[in-house]
């Protein structure tokens, strides 16, 4: 009989660990990503100056980008958020890259490039009512380039690089359309 009523409290107490573990350590949305971009750090200085491998494995350092404006997108194909956020990119990447703006799709996945690669050439997203697929660079990252960025703390994270390289917002989970194309606008 104790050892029941021993073995009930343990799994009510590990319930109610777990819980709080997960109520504070969650990344929690901001009502203003002003607010994120105040109290970063980093923000203002130099991106790193990292070198990702693209789907054929060559390198592509972020450096070559220097004189656009930049959106590096962290993402995952697992990650429900970034599947609501890449037709929005697609977008933007259409609606601003004659002016000097591109989106970097980072993606985070463990399972390789082999899943990678079959998810960007496979799947079809929605972009004001047409099927359309990622028209963006997708690279492979790691966790040593996530690091260079400051740590990610879920995704998707994105950074905004101005045309001199500079680290100008950053996005922690998923913002409105508006918030992000302001912010690329106030770039371009």
């Amino acid at each position: 009989m104790k050892k029941a009523l021993l073995v009930v409290i343990t799994v009510l107490l590990l319930i109610v660990l777990t819980w709080k573990l997960d109520k504070v350590t969650r990344v929690k949305p901001k009502a203003s990503t002003n607010d994120t971009v105040q109290a970063d750090a980093t923000l203002g200085t130099l991106a790193p100056n990292v070198t990702f491998k693209d789907l054929d494995g060559k390198n592509v350092p972020l450096s070559q980008y220097r004189g656009k404006v930049v959106l590096v997108n962290f993402w995952a194909t697992w990650c429900e958020p970034c599947r609501v956020e890449i037709p929005w990119l697609i977008e933007m990447q259409q609606k601003y890259s004659a002016k000097g703006f591109t989106v970097l799709g980072v993606d985070v996945d463990d399972e390789g490039r082999d899943v990678i690669a079959a998810f960007v050439k496979n799947e079809r997203f929605n972009v004001n009512g047409e099927k359309a697929q990622m028209n963006y660079p997708i690279l492979i990252g790691n966790d040593a380039i996530a690091d260079k960025f400051g740590g990610l703390f879920g995704y998707p994270t994105s950074f905004l690089i101005s045309r001199d390289g500079k680290e100008v917002k950053k996005v922690q989970g998923l913002i409105s359309y508006d918030e992000i194309a302001k912010a690329i606008e106030s770039q371009l």
